[in-house]
C-alpha cells in the first residue's frame, strides 16, 4: 500500500511527541481513510510536505512570505501523487528558495500540522494535512526569491516572532532548538 511508509513515520512521530497524539491519530485516520490523501483533486484535504530549513548552526530558519497567504511560514507545497513526503519537502525546499543543496537532518517527522485553507477561485475550503521535515542547507545559504514569496529571510531563531505568532513555528523552533542541543 502506497500510504504504509507514511502511516509508518505517523506511528513512530506519536510514540516521540505522546503530547501531540491527538494531531497525530487525526493526521493518521485521514490516511488510511482516504486512498487519494496525496491528491490535491481531494476536495476534504490533502497531504502536504513542508520544509523546516536551517543553517549549518541550527539557529536560523529560512522563511518565505508567502504570496497568496500573504504571511511567513516554512517552505512546502502539495504531495500532487507522491506519497514520499520527504521527497516532497526537498522539492519544494528546493523550489521555493532557489537553494542549492539540502540535506534531511532526519528521515523522521520532524512536525506534524493540519490547517484549514480558505476557498480561492474554485477551491472550496479545505484542510492541508503537513508534513514537515528538519533540512539543513550545505550550499551557500544563498537563497532566490520565487514566484510563490513576497520575499525570504534568514531568521533567527530567537527573532522568530517578528515573523510570525503561529503556536505551530513556535513548536518547531523548540523541536529544533531541543535536537541542536542535543546534537
Amino acid at each position: 500500500m502506497h500510504r504504509q511508509p507514511l502511516l509508518d513515520l505517523l506511528d513512530r512521530y506519536a510514540a516521540r511527541y505522546p503530547g501531540e497524539a491527538e494531531t497525530a491519530n487525526r493526521f493518521r485516520d485521514f490516511v488510511a481513510r482516504a486512498e487519494a490523501c496525496f491528491e490535491r483533486r481531494l476536495a476534504e484535504g490533502h497531504i502536504t510536505g513542508s520544509a523546516w530549513i536551517v543553517d549549518g548552526s541550527g539557529s536560523r530558519v529560512l522563511l518565505t512570505h508567502h504570496r497568496k497567504l500573504d504571511r511567513w511560514l516554512q517552505p512546502g507545497g502539495h504531495a500532487d501523487g507522491d506519497p514520499d513526503v520527504l521527497a516532497v519537502a526537498m522539492r519544494e525546499g528546493l523550489e521555493e528558495t532557489g537553494l542549492t543543496s539540502l540535506e534531511a537532518v532526519s528521515p523522521e517527522i520532524f512536525d506534524l500540522d493540519i490547517h484549514p485553507i480558505p476557498a480561492r477561485g474554485e477551491d472550496p475550503e479545505h484542510y492541508h494535512y503537513d508534513v514537515r521535515f528538519l533540512l539543513r542547507d550545505v550550499g551557500s545559504g544563498d537563497y532566490i526569491v520565487s514566484e510563490e514569496s513576497h520575499d525570504l529571510a534568514w531568521v533567527p531563531l530567537e527573532d522568530l516572532e517578528r515573523y510570525s505568532d503561529e503556536e505551530s513555528m513556535r513548536r518547531m523552533r523548540e523541536k529544533c532548538n531541543a535536537y541542536f542541543r542535543t546534537a
